[in-house]
């Protein structure tokens, strides 16, 4: 699995308004529907009111590509562009927790 975080950052609220207006128009549903997705969703920073975290998780970079590929793309640019954000990206491929991490967590 790969997963990919997006901070999204504008100045009066924007990056909120995006998320809330990807998630009110079905865009978000759209997504998280595709073949592939495994997880689609925005967080919001405690301290930090003016970025919105989206965690994107897909099956596969061929799944990232055919997402990349469609039309969301550019409802999710036009998007962008409306409310005028700017974006971090972290990338990350999912590993088994090592057992020795295990007494760690709390299930």
């Amino acid at each position: 699995m790969i997963t990919v975080n997006l901070y999204y950052s504008g100045v009066n609220g924007n990056a909120r308004k995006f998320a809330e207006e990807m998630e009110n128009s079905g865009t978000a549903d759209k997504i998280r529907a595709e073949k592939g997705n495994v997880r689609y969703e925005y967080f919001f920073p405690m301290k930090d009111f003016e970025t919105v975290l989206l965690i994107d998780a897909w099956e596969s970079q061929d799944a990232i590509d055919a997402h990349h590929a469609s039309s969301m793309m550019q409802t999710i640019a036009q998007l962008r562009e409306k409310y005028d954000l700017h974006m971090k990206v972290e990338r990350f491929v999912s590993a088994d927790t090592p057992e020795s991490e295990n007494q760690f967590i709390r299930r």
